[in-house]
């Protein structure tokens, strides 16, 4: 399926030379300068570090100074910025610390393409785009495809914070622009009540956009978004208006918290609930949305709560992502500290445990079990440890795909992967280190890329006030002892917000917007249906066993519904995605 085929692309610039081109493909303002020494184009919004006023590429010439990383200390905002030098004859391009905005790039003999969106670029390329087996097998990973690769051979996205530099049409990956420090003890007088003026200042920010609204799901994160923009709608005598998505499921709906915060902070709230029969019939518009297959089921209740704001006026929405993976509030965090014991072991007393425990009997006595099993998880490193209940470790990959697709697969890539990150972090801790982590896979790679396409699909702006650059940077001044100490989750943040958010607020266990899909999946006769279709079909792709197919449908209706419901979302996303491409395939 061709997406916006109506409409109308501008074909902008970014070098002066005969020799070869750069070609910036966009539907939306392209703000441009030109002098003597500099051509600077810009997308997205782009602000001085510290400051609310948005500044434009004319600025941003005046700013440079031939020196990339001193111009990004003094930066900030959800951009893509375009630097071509005159004298040097070089391109730079480079994007926000988050990658809030996709940037994708192709080289076609002597001409470079960059676009916002992955179909422009097959636009240009027609048919010499090829999918990658490599990138299905991350999508099944990942349950996305992390930068800098993408769904087809030969085209590539910006990594967050990348900093390319491309001469005489060579690409060449200069690294990450943005690697803070973190700090090992704590140098912030008064940190608490300076983290809530800092998010102050983030949120306000974006608070006097017109028609503005907060996605508001009772948590911390987006209870305290909303409660700040309350604070400054307040000032002019308004309501901020908040939305929330219900659910008729226990354990899924989350509306009695959102409601709760809304009163704490006197919001316009509505709540909407989403329905089974919905997903039925947006399933295929929302899984071939996306430029590339992705697997993240919230995208249907982030389509749903930014469509309802959107159909009572709302044009930007703020959304609370970022303040689990800047505060550690993820209890994957908490876990690893579960393993520190065993670490601290020295060879000898590992071998002995694992001799003891791993290549005995014992192994089989339920006591020893538990032992046993705390002993191999512990013996796996960080970040591979992290995966242990991934699909792809939960099941060897030659049960999941056929032997033709592996054959060009390199099946230990999604770790490698990880662990490049992870020890970029430069952090003895590792706390920070997986925080690190999951700014790019967790956030970059995923949870941005699923709001903002589907408030994009919505007709709604989303901002995110809290992966703002000065509150990541304030973040990592406070160290990670403070932030999770023992196994309390983002203790740093709770005590900060304790006389702003509700006390019920502040103790209630994290959710968010996910979907009782695998619930769904055994009662809605249309889903079952849909579903199903779907899966029939993958299995004449040559991707994926039929026989596993097979036996992931029969362990979602007797076994876990949740855990093998979401592995039926990813697949059934899956061949939704390439149902709407099929010409592409070969």
């Amino acid at each position: 399926m061709a997406l916006n085929n109506n409409v109308k692309i501008s074909q902008v610039e970014l070098t002066n030379t005969q020799k070869h081109s750069c070609i910036l493909l966009a539907d939306n303002t392209v703000d441009c300068f030109e002098n003597d020494k500099y051509k600077v184009t810009v997308l997205g919004h782009l602000r001085a570090y510290n400051q609310a006023q948005k500044i434009d590429a004319k600025y941003v010439a005046s700013l440079y100074q031939g020196d990339i990383d001193a111009l990004y200390e003094k930066i900030a905002g959800q951009f893509i910025v375009f630097i071509y030098d005159k004298q040097t004859n070089q391109l730079f391009v480079f994007n926000d610390h988050m990658a809030t905005m996709p940037c994708y790039y192709y080289k076609e003999n002597d001409s470079i393409w960059f676009s916002l969106s992955l179909q422009y670029i097959k636009n240009i390329a027609k048919d010499n785009l090829v999918i990658s087996n490599q990138a299905i097998f991350n999508y099944c990973y990942f349950h996305c495809i992390p930068a800098p690769t993408t769904i087809y051979h030969s085209v590539y996205k910006l990594d967050s914070s990348e900093l390319l530099a491309i001469e005489q049409n060579s690409i060449t990956r200069k690294g990450t622009l943005y690697r803070p420090h973190f700090a090992q003890k704590s140098t912030i007088d008064s940190a608490h009540e300076r983290c809530l003026d800092t998010v102050r200042d983030m949120v306000a920010f974006h608070g006097d956009d017109a028609n503005i609204g907060a996605f508001l799901s009772g948590g911390l994160d987006s209870s305290t978004v909303a409660g700040v923009l309350s604070d400054i709608k307040s000032k002019t005598g308004e309501k901020a208006r908040t939305f929330s998505v219900g659910f008729d499921e226990q354990g899924y709906d989350e509306t009695y918290f959102a409601e709760l915060s809304a009163k704490h902070f006197a919001t316009e709230h509505q709540t909407s609930y989403l329905q089974a029969e919905y997903i039925s019939e947006n399933f295929v518009k929302v899984a071939s949305a996306f430029d590339e297959p992705f697997g993240n089921s919230s995208a249907l209740a982030a389509f749903y709560c930014a469509s309802f704001a959107k159909e009572h006026g709302i044009t930007t929405l703020l959304a609370g992502d970022g303040g689990d993976e800047i505060f550690a509030g993820n209890s994957r965090y908490a876990k690893q500290k579960l393993f520190r014991p065993y670490e601290l072991l020295p060879n000898i007393g590992q071998s002995l445990c694992k001799q003891v425990f791993l290549n005995t009997p014992l192994k089989k006595v339920p006591v020893a079990k538990k032992l046993a099993s705390y002993i191999e998880q512990a013996d796996t490193p960080l970040p591979d440890r992290l995966q242990s209940y991934n699909f792809l470790h939960r099941f060897s990959p030659s049960e999941i795909f056929t032997a033709d697709f592996l054959k060009d697969v390199d099946q230990g890539l999604p770790l490698e992967q990880l662990r490049e990150r992870y020890q970029q972090s430069g952090s003895s801790n590792a706390i920070d280190s997986m925080l690190y982590m999951d700014w790019k896979f967790t956030l970059a790679d995923n949870d941005l890329i699923k709001v903002s396409k589907m408030c994009e699909m919505a007709g709604v702006t989303v901002k995110y006030p809290l992966l703002e650059k000065e509150l990541v940077d304030f973040s990592c001044k406070i160290p990670a002892s403070e932030k999770l100490p023992g196994n309390k989750l983002r203790d740093f943040f709770k005590k900060s917000m304790k006389n702003f958010l509700a006390d019920e607020t502040l103790s209630k266990p994290k959710h968010g917007f996910g979907l009782p899909f695998g619930r769904w999946m055994r009662t809605t006769p249309s889903l079952i249906a849909l579903t199903e279709q779907s899966l029939q079909q993958l299995k004449h792709r040559n991707i994926i066993q039929a026989q596993f197919i097979d036996k992931v449908l029969e362990m979602q209706k007797n076994e876990h519904s949740a855990y093998y419901g979401e592995l039926i979302w990813i697949l059934t996303v899956l061949e939704l995605w390439l149902g709407q491409r099929d010409d592409e395939l070969c």
